[in-house]
């Protein structure tokens, strides 16, 4: 099996009911962080890890999404006739040469793993990232997330889950593992199930919005009745695959944010805005403010 990933999928054709009426009209993968929206730092991170082709399964209303991604003629033209050097380059820059796009349809919302099998004709035969928008991760000095688990996978050449610690009482928020370390940020997953209660839970390890699969997944994603929510669970595909194939849980480093819940998206906001170089002084001496 190749060691290069080289195509990344975003399932991006949700609702987004938990932030209505904001996403009443605009898709939630499009609201900003300080000035980018979610979906671009999820493209930015796939890209990091040197992913070229990105593929995201949308609905209806989420054309916003691809027209974020696509030229825009008229501004570069108008920023171009007003010398607006800068921010020509920063639209020009949302998507890099040498990396392309691709659009699915879901035509049902039958959950995460429906939306996976979605992009199976573009994908293809061979391993593929999936990055959920929601979860926006800040890897800080150690790279990105996606690029610390590409790597580890021309190691070990199988199936890896992002994962992270939550408190017990979450543990019905998320897919949690049962796993074995094999070294201070691997360990070989013995069970994985969706959303137990606490004390159902194997443990607190929870699986976050990073996955590396082999494409085995796609036929065994055909073939998954629906499950929790009455949904095709990706985690109940996952489960069969590794009574097949070796899959291994990574403990990323960096700082998870969930963007899919309005206190999550206000912390990212907050910790991104501070890190901004034009504006992490003056915002700090706000906050310092509100303070007083």
């Amino acid at each position: 099996m190749q060691s290069v990933i080289r195509k990344a999928v975003f399932p991006v054709a949700g609702m987004g009911t938990r932030f209505l009426p904001a996403t009443k009209a605009n898709p939630k993968e499009m609201l900003p962080i300080v000035d980018k929206p979610l979906i671009q730092y999820a493209v930015e991170e796939a890209i990091a890890a040197g992913i070229t082709q990105m593929v995201f399964v949308t609905s209806s209303t989420k054309r916003a999404i691809e027209d974020h991604f696509d030229s825009n003629f008229e501004l570069e033209t108008l920023l171009a006739s007003k010398g607006k050097k800068d921010l020509l380059e920063i639209v020009r820059g949302v998507l890099p040469k040498g990396v392309t796009c691709a659009y699915v349809r879901q035509p049902e919302a039958l959950g995460l793993g429906h939306a996976v099998l979605c992009a199976n004709n573009v994908v293809g035969n061979e391993p593929f990232a999936v990055i959920l928008a929601d979860d926006l991760i800040n890897g800080g000095e150690h790279g990105s997330c996606l690029k610390q688990m590409v790597e580890y996978y021309a190691e070990c050449n199988c199936s890896i889950l992002g994962v992270e610690e939550v408190p017990h009482n979450e543990t019905h928020r998320y897919g949690i593992v049962k796993a074995e370390n094999i070294s201070d940020r691997a360990a070989q997953i013995k069970l994985i199930v969706e959303k137990p209660a606490p004390a159902q839970a194997p443990s607190n390890l929870a699986v976050v919005g990073r996955y590396i699969l082999t494409p085995r997944i796609f036929s065994l994603l055909a073939n998954t009745e629906r499950g929790a929510g009455g949904e095709i669970q990706l985690t109940d595909a996952i489960a069969r695959l590794l009574t097949e194939e070796s899959i291994l849980a990574y403990r990323f480093r960096g700082r998870r944010y969930d963007c899919g819940n309005k206190l999550g998206f206000l912390q990212a906001t907050v910790e991104y805005g501070l890190q901004h170089p034009e504006l992490r002084n003056d915002f700090l001496n706000y906050l310092h403010q509100l303070n007083a």
